[in-house]
């Protein structure tokens, strides 16, 4: 597999709504453009693909777990395909073995890591969503990180992205579940 090149983004949010937080959250997300082997055709075995995402998926996650800097509380995971592939190739990258990579890097996780995929040109975004790592249902770290590279995908590539977080959104309070309350036994609650 070809990588054209890895970009990673951190977002530092101070405030919202007109309030500070307490400590600054950051967010980052680690993204690869990779040449899609499979543009322009189709082919019944993606095991190359799945077979790389754990390899490209340790680079991406220690990337963007060591820019956190802090314990990672969320995590997600997302692809664009350029215009020539199809969502299964995005699928093939980001399901069967790209989250034991980034549970290694994340010191664990029980919770489903969400994911988006989607078909896009070149600068198009894709919003990574995002759970609590330890328990899916825990409401206030429902959020997402939306992210971009100005020249790909390109019709013949794919986006692959990871993302972690120090903390959920600002100022919860919608109730539900909250971090200190999570059993953190199945992923779920």
């Amino acid at each position: 597999m070809e990588v054209r090149k890895i970009v990673t983004i951190i977002e530092e949010i101070y405030s919202d709504g007109e309030k500070k937080v307490e400590k600054p959250i950051k967010k980052v997300a680690a993204l690869a453009v990779i040449k899609n082997p499979y543009a322009g055709r189709y082919e019944e075995d993606l095991t190359p693909l799945i077979d790389f995402s754990e390899e490209i998926g340790k680079v991406l996650s220690q990337k963007a777990v060591s820019a956190l800097g802090a314990e990672v509380e969320s995590y997600g995971k997302a692809a664009i395909v350029g215009e020539k592939g199809e969502l299964e190739h995005a699928a093939a990258l980001l399901h069967p073995k790209l989250g034991t990579p980034l549970r290694e890097a994340c010191g664990g996780g029980k919770a489903i890591i969400p994911s988006a995929k989607k078909i896009g040109g070149m600068g198009s975004t894709i919003d990574i969503p995002l759970h609590y790592k330890d328990a899916a249902f825990v409401r206030s770290h429902f959020d997402a990180m939306t992210v971009s590279i100005g020249d790909a995908p390109k019709s013949d590539e794919i986006v692959l992205a990871v993302c972690v977080t120090d903390g959920g959104r600002p100022h919860p309070r919608i109730g539900g579940l909250r971090k200190d309350e999570a059993k953190k036994e199945d992923g779920l609650r």
